[in-house]
């Protein structure tokens, strides 16, 4: 397994994990399986020690809008207290997208992508959408 924060290639599954959050776990195991059943490279990013930048989060959100209408929005945990205090409730994509690199914390969680395709995989088994090889998601 790769642990890294940079770049994504088309044969790599990446998760952007947080180790404390049961749901990033389960996905992470759905992922671990998967990489191995398959021989395709895991990248692991803990997200909250890297954070994201700026563009890395636009190139996340355009990813994510492959499988469906994902607004910035729905990349941010509106639970979390930095999205109270920052007063986030009207803010626009750009002060997401900053308030995401500048708070790793109020990024949604797990976020897997692979071959061009990405999602939140809340519940964890939504991970395994984009984790089917090219062949069983065509038929």
């Amino acid at each position: 397994m790769t642990v890294s924060s940079s770049s994504e290639h088309a044969d790599m599954i990446t998760i952007y994990h947080n180790a404390h959050c049961s749901k990033s776990r389960g996905a992470l195991e759905i992922a671990q399986q998967f990489a191995a059943d398959h021989a395709i490279e895991l990248n692991v990013v803990d997200y909250q020690k890297t954070p994201l930048t700026v563009p890395q989060l636009r190139a996340l959100h355009r990813t994510l809008q492959s499988e469906g209408t994902v607004t910035v929005r729905d990349m941010v945990r509106d639970g979390e207290e930095a999205y109270r205090q920052l007063h986030l409730e009207r803010a626009d994509d750009d002060a997401l997208l900053a308030a995401l690199a500048a708070h790793p914390i109020l990024l949604q969680r797990p976020i897997l992508t692979f071959d061009g395709r990405g999602i939140i995989a809340r519940p964890p088994e939504l991970a395994e959408r984009i984790l089917r090889p090219r062949a069983e998601r065509s038929s």
